[in-house]
């Protein structure tokens, strides 16, 4: 069977989103024919440019087609090399939101969330425009379409009125970089005690309303940490102006921290050291950063809607994402508990609950569902 890939968001130097869920779907499906040495399939990775070193290496049955052009890649480069390519391949799985066009080989797409018709004011016009429009062509016509919880099946369900079955959650697993031994405090010149959130600097992850609640928290804390820091990592996505500037109007320049360019072989020393971990989002598909917090015995300060419940289960403390005294009480409630019974029942949770989200699992049901569906074909 020939499996054509669209490997061109694993195929980045900085992988977050659906970059990362890309790179991680495909490494894992790579490790499971590995140890089947093939198993009959010749997998094909199509990519505008040459493969990144750490993309998975070349064998007899995985292959790189490399061809262009980059810019609308997937309504030209993608399209013309699929229809070239002999002989053809059974499936075409592209794990973003558009599908190839112009081709009569069956798509399997992935649709992360919604977010982009529940808050379209929060994007751009020129990504909004593609989200909307491409996004609805490559549904309408895919075969199947992966998603990443139950939550995001039952909005594209509703937004594209496709059939149940037609939507597949293969929830994401989460894979760290082994930890660097460097101090990330003198590194990054943070204050020894602070709280954590992950994640690009965008409107949806609601960074404001915790910056003002981090202000309120500063003030009811009467814990013995001495100073508190809030870190935000998280490269810059869009309509970020504002969020830059909310420490400086608020009066916490020195108290707020934001770090763009952390590797991810920090990020396990950011988790361990961290009081708390906080997602106050307005809307997320997964959440992965909150599966990475609670593995590292991190607690987590969630909000209670969207996906963020069915990912964190019974170790979040759960807030009103609209409402900053509700996030500031989250936080007061997290770092309070930590070293408390009732803390440390909900970090164990934490633990236990990240357990169940791998990326080997999702790989295989991807791998399924591919089979079944170029078979089909």
């Amino acid at each position: 069977m020939i499996i054509a890939i669209d490997g061109y968001e694993a195929n980045v130097r900085q992988r977050v989103g659906i970059g990362r869920y890309s790179y991680d779907i495909l490494s894992n499906i790579y490790t499971i024919l590995t140890h089947l040495n093939g198993n009959g399939y010749q997998i094909r990775v199509y990519l505008p440019s040459n493969p990144l070193p750490d993309m998975p290496k070349e064998t007899s049955w995985w292959k790189y087609c490399v061809r262009g052009p980059t810019t609308l890649w997937t309504f030209i480069g993608l399209p013309l090399a699929l229809m070239q390519d002999q002989p053809r391949a059974d499936v075409v799985f592209s794990p973003t939101h558009y599908v190839p066009r112009f081709i009569s080989i069956p798509r399997v797409m992935s649709i992360m969330d919604t977010s982009y018709l529940e808050f379209p004011e929060m994007f751009r016009t020129r990504d909004l425009y593609q989200l909307i429009h491409w996004t609805k062509y490559a549904a309408i016509h895919a075969k199947r379409i992966f998603t990443i919880s139950s939550f995001s099946k039952n909005a594209i369900i509703k937004a594209y009125k496709v059939p149940q079955g037609k939507v597949i959650v293969t929830y994401p697993g989460f894979s760290m970089t082994k930890s660097t031994s460097e101090d990330i405090f003198k590194k990054y010149q943070i204050s020894k005690h602070f709280i954590l959130s992950v994640g690009t600097i965008q409107p949806r992850k609601n960074y404001v309303r915790l910056i003002e609640a981090f202000g309120k928290f500063l003030s009811l804390n009467k814990q013995k940490f001495g100073e508190i820091q809030l870190i935000i990592i998280g490269k810059k996505g869009w309509l970020y102006d504002q969020i830059l500037d909310a420490p400086t109007r608020l009066g916490l320049t020195d108290k707020v921290k934001f770090l763009h360019n952390v590797p991810d072989g920090d990020l396990p020393s950011f988790y361990r050291n961290a009081l708390s971990f906080a997602l106050p989002s307005l809307y997320e598909g997964f959440g992965l950063p909150v599966l990475e917090a609670m593995s590292y015995k991190c607690p987590v300060v969630v909000s209670d809607v969207s996906s963020l419940p069915e990912i964190a289960g019974a170790a979040g403390v759960y807030v009103d994402p609209k409402n900053v005294n509700s996030i500031a009480q989250g936080l007061l409630t997290a770092v309070r508990q930590r070293n408390l019974i009732q803390g440390k029942i909900r970090i164990q949770k934490g633990v236990n609950q990240a357990k169940l989200f791998t990326w080997e699992k999702a790989a295989k049901q991807t791998l399924e569902v591919l089979t079944e569906v170029g078979r089909k074909n």
